[in-house]
């Protein structure tokens, strides 16, 4: 089978999927759905969240991936609202995508145990903390940094050469831990460019800023960063 140019990886859990109807037709579209399975996509057990299903594409599609392939949860619009957009400039040849690029309009930073976003965050009632310095010895094997900086919601475009930056069980590796550790999913969102051996934020996070917003928010009165999609990630160190 000849691997498809571009394709649309769809994490869902019960969600409407009526807007993949407007998604490009060049798009290979695959679902894998951890709910009621009326989506008649491919049925996985609900564990291990986005990540799980992410990596279990990787993994089972490791030697047909696609040129290049968007990975997005069920709804996406929350933390992509452009996510039509970015498609179309995807097949138009307007988004250019050398390795990896997030999707979303919210760049922020978070500390080596999520004291700084995760432990103060709204659906995290009880206050843990994440394990991120552990998580970062089990999947890299070497000690992790004092911060990661990232694009929150845990969606992004990569190529195939960047993930083959990788062997097939490095994703296996990090499939397991996706559902053995419950915080897993949550040190994933944060590591996504990391997984693949790139730096998603470089020349788009303004380097003095801990958060970026690429958006208006009008209701926080904040006005965009600029976006610099064009430019070329790098290889985090």
């Amino acid at each position: 089978m000849i691997p498809p140019r571009f394709e649309l990886v769809v994490a869902r859990y019960g969600e409407d999927l009526a807007w993949l109807k407007r998604a490009p037709k060049e798009f290979q579209v695959r679902v894998y759905d951890k709910g009621d399975g009326s989506s008649g996509g491919f049925a996985l057990r609900n564990e291990g969240r986005e990540a799980h299903t992410y990596l279990h594409h990787l993994t089972e599609r490791y030697d047909s991936l696609a040129d290049i392939t968007v990975f997005v949860q069920g709804h996406p619009f929350d933390h992509a609202p452009d996510l039509h957009k970015r498609l179309r400039a995807l097949v138009d040849g307007h988004e250019n995508v050398p390795d990896f690029h997030w999707l979303g309009f919210l760049a922020d930073t978070d500390d080596s145990r999520g004291r700084r976003l995760f432990v103060p965050w709204s659906k995290n009632p009880e206050r843990n903390e994440l394990p991120l310095d552990d998580f970062h010895q089990q999947i890299f094997g070497t000690a992790g940094p004092d911060s990661y900086r990232f694009f929150v919601g845990a969606q992004f475009m990569v190529t195939r050469a960047t993930v083959l930056r990788r062997d097939r069980a490095f994703y296996q590796r990090a499939r397991e831990l996706s559902v053995s550790s419950p915080l897993a999913p949550h040190c994933f969102e944060r590591c996504w460019d990391r997984i693949f051996a790139a730096n998603g934020t470089a020349g788009r996070l303004p380097p003095d800023q801990l958060t970026a917003y690429f958006k208006p928010v009008k209701r926080l009165q904040i006005p965009p960063v600029p976006l610099l999609s064009s430019c070329p990630a790098r290889k985090p160190r």
